[in-house]
């Protein structure tokens, strides 16, 4: 975190990976996400995730799609809320 601006260094998307905010909890560890790249996907909470961060419609996350299957995705990371509104505030995200 810089000293001035509250700035933080956040997770940013690799090459494959892109941001999404979840528009709906489908039950289990599915989710319904709305990606950047214009289209929906079924996301997949992964083991490692779903009991330690809890995920939310309308909270902002990084999602992998799959290679064989681009209608699905791993989510790998989700924002708080503070986050988010940095990536908004930084037009990385609408």
């Amino acid at each position: 975190m810089s000293d001035d601006t509250g700035r933080r260094d956040l997770r940013m998307p690799t090459d494959d990976e892109l941001f999404a905010v979840v528009t709906e909890h489908n039950g289990g560890n599915h989710v319904r996400l709305q990606c950047e790249d214009g289209q929906n996907r079924m996301g997949r909470i992964p083991g490692r995730m779903k009991y330690r961060t809890w995920i939310n419609e309308g909270d902002v996350v990084i999602a992998d799609p799959w290679d064989w299957q681009d209608e699905k995705a791993n989510i790998e990371w989700r924002y708080d809320s503070k986050d988010a509104d940095q990536l908004r505030a930084e037009g990385h995200i609408e």
